[in-house]
């Protein structure tokens, strides 16, 4: 039989062609996707669920989807999908997440230049009968400096564009090396000074932990009397309140909004600000964009349900239906191997290598490869996923290099990842038991044994007596439970390190009263997805 798959969503009927010239049965509902008792009804026919943003795949709905292999998503964003629940039920979600860079980055130029020559507000005046030609003095782009925040995708063609047209580009990317900048044409320069220096400042970041709010009130005091601000990425980047005040105060000249933090936006301290350019989270909204996205999950889709190709999956690795099920524990052991390095390094890297030991140097490396780089990656990048990693990778050049041995210790098989910056090497390794559990067996070349777990505590400390006590009895007193508690050293009196398997990951000033007690020369917390 047929698979069957489900457009909920305003897809192309060019795209909706490509699943039945493919054989795949389709059912074309555009608007079924807003109504979610209807979509909860209906959803248990189909092996495939093709989306945009409109249909909200939550676990109701996927409690119903009994047949369901494949979420497509014709877009990068998948907030609307309930992606733990997804691959609990053992359901792909793909994204398509290079569908639409060019047209992001063009809408970024287009709100520069708007808001370079105060163009919307020029156009209103000029409809009305005015004739303000000495009220809209602008300036030129050509010579001015552009501070990119985010020189990946799509912050990367905005660097291009701007250098044709003659701008100045600096850069702040903790992934970005000084040779890759070097290609672009960039300089590459810390937040603190991109700041400073720059006459336009452009956001093409993710929203993480990391990234929430870094044009804080504090940074935005930071910029230049005159700079104007572009945000074309995710809402949240900017504190708005402090922006809006700034415009008012006429520190900051004009800006350019694509997005927001709070989505519908029908009331925002940006609007009806003086040289404010708003638009409504256009930056995906040309028809090339939206049908190149649709083609290529569908596409996707149908390679998956008729011959089990896995592209641009955001929750499976790109394995054969063979090599899974023998793959499984140790693609998870090289996600959590990549995740722990990614979370300890804040340098660029320059090299990721990976040793392949024993039993699991015979199997798939190219899917063990991504799955280590996309761990790494996550940290500033949540949307990254094992296919697009290596290109994120190289695009900013890191290189990746792979050694596989024969049995060489007591593990049947383990994974050495090894991280280079210009700094420092850091490096950790992993195994997985016959339970089929990852385990962390060795850090900064001390030995260890430790369980992983969703909140882990990393510290460093001189070996000494008290380390313990300490961690043990702050836990404690501050309401968190040690899961469980490794322990390691290179020698006696030397180098040491904990790791702390808890319950729930503790609050900043716990992490304070530790770095406070003057024994630990590292204290980190560390988080790992283990769905």
């Amino acid at each position: 039989m047929a698979p069957k798959v489900l457009v909920s969503d305003k897809l192309s009927e060019t795209a909706v062609q490509i699943f039945r010239d493919r054989g795949i049965d389709v059912d074309f509902m555009p608007d079924v996707g807003k109504d979610k008792e209807k979509l909860a009804e209906i959803i248990g026919q189909y092996d495939g669920l093709a989306i945009r943003s409109a249909t909200k795949v939550t676990e109701t709905i996927l409690r119903h989807a009994d047949k369901l292999k494949v979420i497509g998503r014709a877009g990068i964003g998948t907030d609307n999908i309930d992606k733990v629940e997804a691959s609990k039920k053992g359901v792909i979600v793909m994204n398509t997440p290079f569908g639409n860079m060019i047209t992001t980055a063009e809408h970024a130029i287009a709100l520069m230049f708007a808001v370079a020559r105060q163009i919307p507000e020029a156009s209103a005046s000029t409809h009305a009968g005015k004739w303000e030609k000495s009220k809209f003095m602008g300036v030129e782009l050509t010579g001015k400096t552009l501070g990119v925040i985010g020189a990946g995708n799509i912050g990367g063609i905005v660097c291009d564009r701007a250098r044709g047209l003659k701008m100045k580009v600096i850069a702040y990317d903790p992934f970005l090396g000084h040779d890759k900048a070097e290609k672009m044409g960039v300089e590459k320069v810390e937040l603190d000074e991109l700041l400073t220096r720059a006459d336009f400042i452009t956001l093409h970041v993710p929203f993480t932990e990391q990234t929430a709010n870094i044009l804080s009130r504090e940074n935005l005091a930071k910029t230049k009397k005159g700079v104007r601000i572009i945000n074309c990425a995710r809402g949240g980047l900017v504190d708005e309140e402090a922006l809006a005040e700034l415009i008012t105060s006429g520190h900051v000249a004009g800006a350019g909004f694509d997005v927001f933090k709070e989505e519908p936006a029908t009331d925002n301290p940006l609007f009806n600000l003086p040289n404010v350019v708003c638009t409504p989270h256009l930056g995906a909204a040309t028809t090339e964009a939206q049908e190149n996205v649709a083609l290529q999950v569908a596409e996707q889709m149908s390679d998956y349900l008729l011959t089990g190709a896995v592209t641009n999956a955001l929750n499976m690795p790109s394995v054969t239906a063979e090599e899974a099920k023998v793959m499984g524990p140790w693609v998870k052991l090289a996600d959590h191997l990549g995740a722990f390095i990614g979370q300890m390094t804040d340098e660029p890297i320059k090299a990721i290598n990976i040793l392949y030991d024993g039993s699991v140097a015979t199997m798939n490396l190219d899917a063990l490869n991504c799955s280590v780089v996309a761990g790494i990656m996550k940290r500033v990048n949540p949307d990254v996923n094992m296919v697009s990693a290596p290109v994120i990778a190289r695009e900013r050049g890191i290189q990746i290099s792979t050694t596989n041995q024969d049995k060489s210790g007591a593990f049947e098989g383990y994974i050495k990842v090894t991280v280079v910056t210009a700094k420092r090497e850091r490096s950790i390794a992993g195994t997985v038991f016959s339970d089929g559990k990852p385990r962390f067996i060795q850090i900064k070349g001390i030995n260890i044994d430790a369980e992983v777990g969703s909140h882990m505590l990393y510290t460093t400390n001189e070996d000494v007596p008290g380390i313990i006590g300490t961690l043990g009895q702050t836990m404690g007193e501050n309401g968190v439970n040690i899961a469980n508690f490794t322990l390691g050293r290179a020698a006696a009196g030397g180098e040491a390190i904990a790791l702390l398997y808890l319950d729930a990951q503790p609050p900043a000033p716990v992490l304070k009263k530790l770095e406070a007690t003057g024994l630990f020369t590292q204290v980190k917390p560390l988080e790992f997805a283990l769905a």
